[in-house]
């Protein structure tokens, strides 16, 4: 008679596994929305768009630095946070065995793309475009 071997478990510290095909899904959002909103509310809107987006694609793979870790590096480095946002996106696509559109080099549109004025204005288009087209890859409807 055999025994089944006890069922272990993930050692302390390891990521949890990806959530792909749960309902931890993210929200699709108009980029020229998102422009307009950052405009009007002065970069506040920028900050809730950080936040946001990572902690949705924090529930959605299980991995990543979330909404409130985002937010503190946002206020404190925010030039670090781009880097960290196109390189989570393209995260994303690779663990769905997908080509990432963006990578963490995409950040250097952002700086020191910002000396040649429309460097931020191409990365979010990148960044934001590519994070759209991956919840309606996984089935996030537009609304």
């Amino acid at each position: 008679m055999t025994e089944n071997p006890p069922p272990t478990a993930a050692p302390y510290g390891a990521p949890a596994p990806a959530a792909y095909g749960s309902s931890a899904t993210g929200k699709i959002r108009s980029t020229g929305t998102c422009i307009v909103l950052a405009i009007v509310t002065f970069g506040i809107y920028s900050l809730f768009w950080f936040y946001k987006v990572h902690e949705e694609m924090k529930q959605h793979s299980g991995t990543g630095i979330g909404g409130p870790l985002a937010l503190i590096i946002t206020i404190v480095v925010g030039v670090v946070t781009p880097f960290v946002t196109s390189a989570e996106v393209g995260a994303l696509y690779e663990r769905a065995g997908k080509v990432k559109p963006v990578s963490g080099s995409t950040g250097l549109w952002y700086f020191p793309g910002a000396f040649i004025i429309v460097g931020p204005l191409v990365w979010f288009i990148k960044t934001n475009g590519a994070l759209n087209d991956y919840w309606r890859s996984v089935g996030v409807a537009d609304g």
